[in-house]
């Protein structure tokens, strides 16, 4: 009796590689928006935890000085998130300045210090731009340039 004798090929065909590859796509095309949506959002929320800590410092300096004149966030002006960051991987500059007068930083000697106002622009054009102030103005705006000193203009969003 004859044997017969089979032989199996221990690879994959090119067919059964290019579905897997294939699959491999749509999973990286639905994945990466996802991820990019996820990575704003962070960054927005860091942002708005450091202004927030920002306003509790202000908060404090006057409750020792009586006004917010001489307020400074630091060595570096504006603060940058992250911090240490450089160049690109710059995300957000925070600023604080006095709210009578944006024009003037709290160090400033002709600065009244009764207000204040803090502005934390985005360096991505598709992530918010925050301003938060001393008379509880609180808003966020996607276009950068709509964010003032003293208003978020159209398409503000409050948080």
């Amino acid at each position: 009796m004859k044997q017969i004798r089979t032989s199996y090929s221990k690879g994959f065909t090119l067919i059964e590689l290019m579905i897997v590859m294939a699959g491999v796509a749509i999973l990286i095309a639905i994945a990466l928006p996802s991820y990019r949506a996820y990575v704003l959002r962070a960054d927005a929320s860091r942002a708005e935890q450091e202004i927030q800590q920002i306003s509790l410092k202000l908060n404090h300096h006057k409750s020792r000085n009586f006004n917010y004149k001489g307020f400074s966030t630091g060595a570096t002006a504006p603060v940058i998130l992250p911090v240490g960051a450089t160049g690109s991987t710059v995300k957000y500059k925070i600023t604080v300045r006095d709210g009578d007068d944006p024009s003037k930083t709290l160090t400033d000697t002709t600065a009244l210090g009764q207000n204040w106002v803090i502005r934390a622009e985005a360096s991505d054009p598709n992530n918010f731009t925050f301003l938060f102030n001393s008379s509880g103005l609180r808003c966020k705006n996607k276009a950068t340039s709509n964010v003032t000193y003293t208003t978020c203009g159209t398409g503000v969003e409050p948080w």
